[in-house]
């Protein structure tokens, strides 16, 4: 009987690396496989200028090295595909839009959907892989109806939040080695193995981002346009210095004389910021666009107006009780059972049950 094939994900970091050893040691035909995110060359050229823009902390030209060297160092075959456009138009290009907007968008589901689950799986497809794999720290399980997605073991590390768009299709042929393990077990196991990366430090939450905040990124991509900071009434209370540099629950920076103030609202076609006190922050829901159902159970409850579920607004959020519709257009409407603050447009809800994935969506509006 022929081995199965598996083509893992490298970022260059320890859970990747460690993901390649562990299936190379359960007797799969290993690949691994980098993504270049940006074109190096011409980054440098960049930083040789003084511009500041530099490639990202992951998938950097160090941590392709880092990863070249550790599937060398398993015997491993080693490759570097160029995914540079995919990148640009469907990460980049999706941030920038989105704060252009007035939304906070999370880029790391985007890479995930598309640039794993998309692009490279059908590149693992192409190469005649059974799987891709990959090193988050979530786990795959085969229900009657399908496969479910549910939490990492170590729910401090949980990325499950992230996978949310996963279809049926992909996750039949998805591996997460590590979803049964802790963090300090990994570190543990890469140390065992002499992995190279073992003690290597976590990369940054966004990894195209480098400059001192996400406003210097923005400000040379984003038209600034300076406008009123207002209350709830509408009375001027400042100004600010472009919607990009703010969020829904941002109190810092806002420069205003009395408060505390809390950013409420990001009002792009007025081009004002409304703020207001924290306890107005708080709303009794959300209606969430371009909808994903792992669980075919879950989303005819929703049809019918019954899925009670507990829902995430936000990664580090503590998901909360809820009951789940589906709306006429396709869209969800999320009540929970008690007020959560601070739900942001452009962020995903994602909606659980215990530590199954059952689905999520875009989050559109809040409901007050």
């Amino acid at each position: 009987m022929s081995r199965k094939k598996a083509v893992v994900a490298m970022s260059g970091g320890v859970d990747s690396s460690t993901a390649l050893a562990l299936l190379k040691e359960q007797g799969y035909e290993c690949i691994g496989v980098s993504m270049q995110l940006w074109d190096y060359s011409r980054k440098e050229l960049e930083n040789e200028a003084g511009s500041g823009a530099t490639a990202g902390s992951c998938c950097s030209l160090d941590d392709i090295h880092d990863a070249r060297r550790v599937a060398e160092s398993l015997g491993v075959p080693f490759y570097v595909i160029n995914v540079e456009d995919a990148f640009s138009r469907e990460v980049v290009d999706y941030f920038v839009s989105s704060y252009s907007s007035g939304s906070t968008p999370n880029p790391c589901i985007k890479c995930n959907q598309i640039l794993k689950f998309e692009v490279l799986l059908k590149k693992a497809i192409g190469l005649e892989a059974d799987y891709l794999a990959t090193g988050h720290y979530a786990r795959i399980e085969r229900a009657p109806w399908g496969m479910r997605l549910l939490k990492g073991a170590d729910h401090s590390k949980d990325q499950s939040y992230f996978l949310f768009t996963m279809t049926q299709a992909q996750l039949g042929r998805i591996l997460f080695p590590l979803g049964n393990l802790t963090k300090p077990e990994v570190r543990e196991l890469a140390r065992s193995l002499s992995i190279r990366t073992s003690e290597k430090a976590e990369s940054q939450e966004i990894c195209f981002v480098e400059e001192p905040s996400y406003a210097e990124f923005l400000s040379a991509r984003v038209p600034n346009a300076p406008g009123d900071i207002v209350d709830m009434e509408g009375r001027v209370l400042g100004r600010h210095r472009g919607l990009f540099n703010y969020t829904i629950g941002q109190r810092k920076g806002l420069n205003l004389s009395g408060g505390p103030f809390y950013v409420l609202d990001i009002a792009v076609p007025s081009n004002r910021v409304v703020v207001g006190a924290a306890d107005r922050l708080f709303s009794s829901g959300l209606t969430a666009v371009d909808v994903n159902w792992i669980d075919p159970e879950a989303m005819e409850k929703a049809r019918g107006g019954k899925l009670t579920a507990a829902a995430k607004i936000r990664y580090r959020h503590q998901e909360a009780p809820c009951i789940i519709k589906t709306l006429p257009d396709g869209s969800i409407e999320v009540v929970f059972d008690k007020p959560q603050k601070a739900i942001t447009p452009g962020q995903a809800v994602v909606i659980y049950d215990g530590d199954e994935v059952l689905g999520g969506g875009w989050i559109r509006e809040a409901i007050k």
